[in-house]
């Protein structure tokens, strides 16, 4: 099953809201980008407690690019979101981090950095929800795909055929096609929609891979 999850890179909550109302009509899954300016060179809207003056309709899942996400990950937890993915980078502390999540019976996934090899979720896999493989590095929207990501996709699906691989960075109409045959099922998609003047046929069509 295909699924677009639009992606979101807000400076306040005003924006957030803005960019959340365009799509909210043709997604299930959102995703918000959250960026400290420590593990990536780049600061974002980081309030968790604004989402409960939030009123939608679809799921949303944070992505934290956050250093030491142990740190800030209870009130993420308390914020509403269905869906928790940080950086394996970002910290020592992963299973205590998806212990915790999990206990609030919220779905957890781990990203993975360009350079990271595959390998590093092997002793996570069975308690994530998903695997985010960033397909750029990570901190800034409107980036070019990086090619060589592909094959880590097919990788990662040909030791699990049941996992829900998650691709983010640099997708479009053109690459949209090439990672979902790769084995990716939950693209995460920012530049290509929001800039779009067609948004839900945009989705559409990346759903559908042309």
């Amino acid at each position: 099953m295909i699924q677009i999850i639009p992606t979101i890179i807000a400076k306040d909550f005003e924006e957030l809201q803005e960019k959340i109302r365009k799509v909210e009509p043709y997604v299930d899954w959102i995703q918000l980008d959250v960026m400290d300016n420590k593990f990536v060179d780049n600061i974002t809207w980081n309030q968790p407690s604004d989402l409960k003056d939030l009123k939608t309709d679809s799921n949303l899942e944070v992505h934290l690019m956050i250093q030491n996400p142990e740190d800030y990950i209870n009130n993420w937890i308390e914020s509403g979101v269905k869906r928790i993915i940080f950086h394996y980078e970002s910290t020592d502390k992963h299973k205590e981090i998806i212990e915790k999540i999990k206990q609030a019976d919220l779905g957890v996934g781990i990203a993975i950095n360009p350079e990271t090899s595959i390998e590093v979720i092997d002793n996570f896999i069975e308690e994530l929800d998903l695997v985010l493989i960033m397909t750029v590095h990570p901190g800034f929207g409107n980036q070019d795909f990086l090619k060589q990501t592909l094959g880590k996709i097919k990788e990662l699906r040909g030791k699990d055929e049941n996992v829900n691989i998650e691709v983010d960075g640099g997708i479009d109409l053109e690459i949209a096609p090439k990672v979902i045959q790769a084995g990716a099922n939950l693209l995460a998609i920012g530049s290509a929609i929001f800039k779009s003047e067609n948004i839900k046929k945009t989705i559409e069509d990346l759903k559908n891979g042309h």
